[in-house]
């Protein structure tokens, strides 16, 4: 069995990358609203800056700064994750699963990344941002209510036409 290390900096900056299970599902934003309140609690109990999100139908990306002393976003993250689940019904799972107690609803690990400087923070805030046009969502990154975009825009961090439009823009990006 792999041994996963994570990242253990105490009061540091993280990029994060959060899945559902079934990449095909738009449960997040259809939920977006339990979701928050969950995700509310879980800072509240346990406090965290949330520098940039963004919410997709089958995935979050999110850059957190973390308390000094704190390097604990392992369990915030579970939190997170379970108390989303909660009230959910039980996808088909392995027995693996059974034993975690996992409903299946989402991927088991998730991706982090420490920040490294201002560049690299500029840049993982960027890309969550940019998330829902990469994906096809919108043409805009401003059309896409569920993002940290908009805060950045009303406090003047950027424009609110950041982005561009990308019907106005040959060619193809992203994976």
């Amino acid at each position: 069995m792999p041994q996963y290390r994570r990242a253990r900096i105490e009061g540091s900056t993280f990029f994060f990358t959060v899945v559902l299970a079934d990449r095909s599902s738009t449960l997040l934003i259809d939920q977006v609203e339990r979701l928050r309140k969950v995700y509310r609690i879980v800072r509240e109990r346990r406090p965290f800056e949330t520098v940039a999100i963004c919410i997709l139908p089958d995935h979050i990306h999110a850059v957190w700064a973390l308390p000094e002393g704190d390097a604990d976003f392992s369990t915030r993250w579970s939190l997170i994750k379970s108390g989303f689940s909660r009230g959910f019904e039980e996808e088909p799972r392995s027995p693996s699963k059974i034993t975690k107690r996992e409903k299946g609803i989402w991927r088991r690990r998730f991706w982090e990344h420490a920040i490294r400087d201002d560049t690299d923070l500029e840049r993982h805030v960027d890309y969550t941002h940019f998330n829902p046009v990469k994906h096809g969502h919108v043409v805009r990154v401003a059309d896409w209510p569920y993002s940290s975009f908009h805060r950045y825009v009303e406090r003047g961090l950027l424009q609110a036409d950041w982005g561009g439009d990308m019907k106005e823009i040959q060619g193809k990006y992203g994976e």
